[in-house]
């Protein structure tokens, strides 16, 4: 599609837009309440339209991890761990309070005891207490590979602490291909005690496997788990993403990229669980929001409200 032809679609959106919006204030006999219910009902309803058709990652192309979180480092290393690192606030994960963890070489962090395992187990059935934005072979031993990082910070003006597995290699000593993903745990305690956000951020993931996990260059055998479990099996405790496991779908251009797909947000390769009250909630992944139909809700919501108000002023003058 042309510029021109853009712009042409955009103009008659806007045009549209506009009719709705008289049509709505015509109505005068409308009180208060149902106005405000016809604004919110009449933005939902453009912000879902999909104008073009735009792919997902037209409509959210930031970058997702992360800066900061790298006051600390784990040192190269090959199945190594932390020891016990405070996170600076509280969080219940599935009834258990905790403001320590362990942070694991392997894409993942435990709170229960160090991991070393480094072919990815089923995150289902598992009596370990993890919370594994990518489980597999992490090696940062190879010359072109960076060691993790982890350490406190801010999101959003909320304590935050975070872990960043940053141009790593994989088993043994390879940094051919790197992957670059990131966890942030979100303090959401203003919600609650205990309660936390569980982010998971990637812009890279070029492989999915170790060698010692039947893979080749980085590819195939036992590839990669995302997810979460709290070790006890007990429905509602415990998450896979879907492509874990899968070989090929967690890479860039896979069936389930991980960079190109999303979770509860606006950006690609940011995936978003809440944690409230010691359970997880793992929501559907919200329709995605194209670049025309966002700048026509906008639109129209902004007039409708100045309508609104003004019609207020009308009312107090008569």
């Amino acid at each position: 599609m042309t510029k021109f032809q853009v712009r042409k679609k955009l103009r008659k959106v806007c045009t549209e837009t506009k009719s709705i919006t008289k049509t709505l204030i015509r109505q005068t006999n409308v009180n208060q309440g149902s106005l405000r219910t016809n604004i919110r009902r009449a933005s939902l309803g453009l912000a879902t339209v999909t104008v073009l058709g735009l792919t997902t990652s037209q409509a959210a192309s930031a970058v997702a991890v992360r800066t900061g979180f790298n006051t600390n480092t784990l040192p190269a290393n090959d199945d190594g761990s932390t020891g016990l690192v405070n996170t600076g606030f509280t969080t219940n994960f599935f009834g258990v309070s905790r403001n320590q963890l362990y942070v694991n070489n392997n894409g993942n962090v435990t709170f229960d005891q160090p991991l070393s395992t480094f072919t990815p187990f089923g995150l289902t059935n598992t009596q370990r207490q993890i919370i594994a934005p990518f489980f597999a072979d992490v090696d940062t031993r190879g010359s072109a590979s960076q060691p993790v990082t982890y350490g406190t910070g801010t999101v959003d003006g909320r304590n935050a602490f975070g872990v960043n597995w940053v141009n790593v290699g994989y088993y043994p000593s390879a940094s051919d291909k790197l992957n670059s993903f990131q966890l942030v745990l979100v303090d959401r305690s203003d919600t609650g005690a205990g309660n936390f956000d569980i982010e998971y951020n990637y812009d890279r993931i070029q492989w999915e496997t170790g060698s010692a996990s039947s893979g080749s260059n980085g590819l195939g055998g036992s590839s990669a788990r995302v997810g979460y479990s709290n070790g006890t099996g007990a429905p509602g405790t415990f998450f896979e993403l879907p492509g874990s496991a899968v070989n090929g779908a967690l890479l860039d251009g896979g069936s389930n990229s991980l960079v190109s797909s999303r979770l509860n947000s606006n950006v690609n390769g940011r995936y978003i669980f809440t944690a409230r009250n010691g359970s997880v909630s793992n929501q559907p992944v919200p329709e995605p929001l194209t670049i025309l139909g966002s700048l026509a809700a906008s639109s129209f919501g902004i007039g409708l409200r100045r309508k609104y108000k003004q019609q207020q002023k009308d009312t107090a003058n008569v």
